[in-house]
Order: C-alpha cells, then structure tokens, then sequence
C-alpha cells in the first residue's frame, strides 16, 4: 500500500495532521463478503448475504476482505505500511460474490436494491463495485444492472465501479462500469508490464472510459485467512484493488466536504488526475490525491 500510496500522492502526514481519514462515511462495499481482520476492526456497521443467506459476517473468497482493507484498513498489523486510503470510514458489506467470486445478475441487483433500501439507515455516501460482469452478457440484464446503479447515483450516492479485466482492447469495459454516470476505475499499467488487462472504452454508446485510473497490480492488503494463518497481508492484482483506492479517496473528499454532492466528487475527481502524454485510454489520468484534497 505504501507504493500504492506513492503513485497517488497520498501524504500520511497531511492526512493525519488535517484531521482527514474518512471519518464519519460510510461505504458499502458489493463484494464477496468480509473477514474479521483486526485492521477494520471495530468499523462494519452491517453485513448481508445475497449469496447464502448467512448472518454471521465471513468471506469464503478473500477478495472482499482484500478490496475493504485497500479502502479503509487502518494497518494496524503493519505499524500503518499497509493502511488503506480511508483508515476511519465505516464499511457496510453485501455479499454478492460466491467462493469463487462469481455471483448472478440477480444476485448482484438484490445487493444494489438492499443498498436502496438502507443507505439512510447506516448513511452510506459511496458504494465500491469492484464487479462486472463478462462480455455477451444478456441485454436485458445488461441494462437492469445499469438502470440499478444509476438508481444509486440518482439517490445522491458516489457509485465507484471497476473497468474489469477484460482489456486493454477497445470496447472492453465491464458491465455496469458502462453506465454513464457513475465513475469508472481502471488499473494503471507498471512500468514493463506485459499483461495489462484493464478494461477501456468507448461504450456502446461513445461514452469515454474509464474516468479515471489506478494502481491494481501486486497491491498487497487485508488477508481473509489471516486467524488461521498468521499472515496479515497478501498481494492480489487488478481493477478490482484500483477501484477501492478511488472509492477510499471519496471518503476522504466526502469527510473533508460533507455537504458535497456524489457530482461534485466526480468533478473534484477530473481535476485531481494526472494524465502523461499518449493516454487516451486512461481517462482523466491517475487520482492524486493531493489534489483532490486541496
């Protein structure tokens, strides 16, 4: 995280010294769920499971727990190395990914119509999606998924959404990271990489994407199986550990400003990128976030 931190500006001590840690937001996190890990201890204010309807919080992927320590994981197991981006915001978590961080459509709009149903309750300013779905998806579905989080943004709610993984050809962008009104994450590439993967635009309907981008590759963060291993942290890539980065950067926005709107976060966002030269399919560029904090 501490690398991760450095390509996006993030200056602990600016943070701290302001007072800006995400606290008081919340963000609900659609995902495979959540492990007790002493780094978000004491901040998940609620858990549902659209998957198997268990009560008793848990992540049988690993991947959840992963996104929810990149975006607030106070990095207490690491003296602060591998804190998040917001280390005092509140996390509600719908599991909507099974084991194998896989999960239907239905599932996925049952999660998104919970959030509905709720974010007043637990004050939910953003929601992290870090998921899409696979090309030659239905159109029907295609366009319920999208419909279901304008209806989010449309409340007044910052939807954060993952590119996928699907790229780097054109037209790749997952579903719902597609709609045009909630803003997409990508991944930035490593100097060297071969392998990129991040999805890139223009949707269907010509619409630029993703807005903005980065860092999701060997980002290291929370580890679900940390009580039966012993190991704290564990490396995982792609737009998915992008994606929180970004939603951890609007808990930040949103603390510092809590009477901003989900489009002025977006519009604070386009100024806050940094865009090098012959990177059209990066959007607005890579968040800083010394930018958008000041």
């Amino acid at each position: 995280m501490n690398k991760v931190k450095q390509q996006i500006h993030y200056r602990c001590d600016d943070t701290i010294r302001g007072g800006i840690r995400g606290q008081n937001v919340a963000v609900a996190v659609l995902d495979t769920g959540m492990a007790v890990h002493p780094d978000l201890k004491g901040r998940i204010l609620a858990f549902y499971d659209c998957v198997n309807r268990r009560c008793g919080m848990y992540d049988d992927s690993g991947h959840g727990t992963h996104v929810g320590g990149i975006l607030a994981g106070d990095g207490r197991l690491s003296r602060g190395e591998y804190g998040g981006i917001a280390p005092e915001a509140e996390l509600v978590i719908v599991k909507v990914l099974d084991s194998k961080g896989e999960g239907s459509v239905e599932q996925i709009l049952e999660g998104i119509k919970w959030i509905q149903d709720h974010y007043k309750r637990y004050g939910i300013r953003v929601v992290n999606i870090s998921v899409g779905a696979r090309k030659g998806l239905d159109g029907k579905k295609e366009q319920d998924l999208i419909e279901a989080v304008e209806i989010l943004w449309d409340l007044g709610i910052t939807v954060v959404v993952s590119a996928g993984n699907q790229g780097p050809e054109t037209g790749s962008i997952a579903v719902p990271g597609n709609s045009r009104k909630v803003i997409t994450v990508g991944a930035l590439d490593e100097p060297g990489m071969k392998n990129a993967c991040s999805g890139v635009g223009p949707t269907d309907r010509c619409i630029v994407k993703p807005e903005l981008v980065a860092p999701g590759y060997h980002v290291a963060s929370c580890n679900s199986r940390y009580f039966k291993t012993k190991i704290p942290y564990v490396r995982k890539s792609g737009t998915s550990m992008a994606t929180p980065a970004v939603s951890g950067a609007a808990a930040l926005f949103l603390s510092k400003y809590p009477e901003a709107r989900n489009v002025d976060v977006k519009l604070k966002f386009r100024k806050a990128c940094e865009c090098g030269e012959e990177e059209e399919d990066k959007g607005w560029g890579c968040l800083r976030i010394d930018w958008l904090l000041a």
